[in-house]
């Protein structure tokens, strides 16, 4: 790493940041990115606690837990693109994926996913959601759009390591996952209904009463996110 790199990940680690990764995004149409050829993608880990108690669907304190690593995101964005421009830089920082979705198509100009991948810290699950190795699934995401030349450590992931797991295609009450492995390139549809996850989200969330668009069985039952949980708990 050269040392804004190192500095940038040294300073987000810090703040709050769990992962902080590199992407060149430079081979992506220009638009969606802003022109811009690099990106710093930033990670927090969800509460192992919180993530334990949602393998039969959102609760309360998942809500607020998301929403306060939202917050969280948005101030580690503010320092990453301060440092930046401190340096000499362009930077703009796209907030945590929610606040910046079409909520027509169910996407988003340049999803973080994507960014992660390029950045090596990650791969698409079966469920349309990163898998990371470290925390599984148990992350929220943001990224700082820069012209600045960011060489990560990581090699750019390409394509699922999910392998034969079928646990959240299992456990997915919205029938969401088509069971088929992501792979750069595949249309999100070969291998995930955003609208059915979506349907089924609005309908559980007005049932417990919850505000916010959210699920979370995936999550807690991806065998990456249940062995985070396991090692930062310990033995039930």
């Amino acid at each position: 790493m050269s040392h804004l790199e190192d500095d940038l990940t040294q300073l987000l680690m810090h703040k709050g940041a769990s992962l902080v990764g590199f992407a060149d995004l430079s081979m992506l149409p220009p638009e969606p990115r802003m022109h811009m050829d690099c990106a710093v993608w930033i990670a927090v880990a969800l509460d192992p606690r919180v993530v334990d108690d949602i393998a039969e669907g959102p609760t309360k304190f998942y809500e607020i837990e998301y929403l306060e690593k939202n917050e969280l995101l948005k101030v580690l964005c503010r320092d990453a693109v301060k440092i930046l421009r401190g340096w000499g830089f362009e930077a703009i920082a796209r907030a945590a994926t929610g606040e910046d979705i079409d909520w027509i198509d169910l996407q988003t100009p340049l999803p973080h996913k994507t960014v992660a991948t390029r950045a090596g810290m990650g791969w698409i699950g079966k469920c349309g959601l990163l898998v990371n190795k470290e925390y599984g699934s148990a992350i929220r995401m943001a990224v700082v759009l820069t012209d600045a030349t960011l060489e990560g450590e990581e090699v750019p992931i390409g394509a699922s390591y999910c392998g034969d797991c079928m646990a959240c295609v299992q456990h997915c009450p919205a029938n969401a996952p088509t069971g088929e492995d992501w792979i750069k390139g595949l249309e999100r549809e070969e291998y995930y209904d955003a609208f059915a996850c979506h349907e089924h989200i609005l309908q559980v969330t007005k049932e417990k009463g919850i505000r916010s668009k959210v699920c979370g069985i995936c999550i807690a039952v991806c065998p990456y996110t249940k062995k985070y949980v396991k090692k930062a708990l310990g033995p039930q």
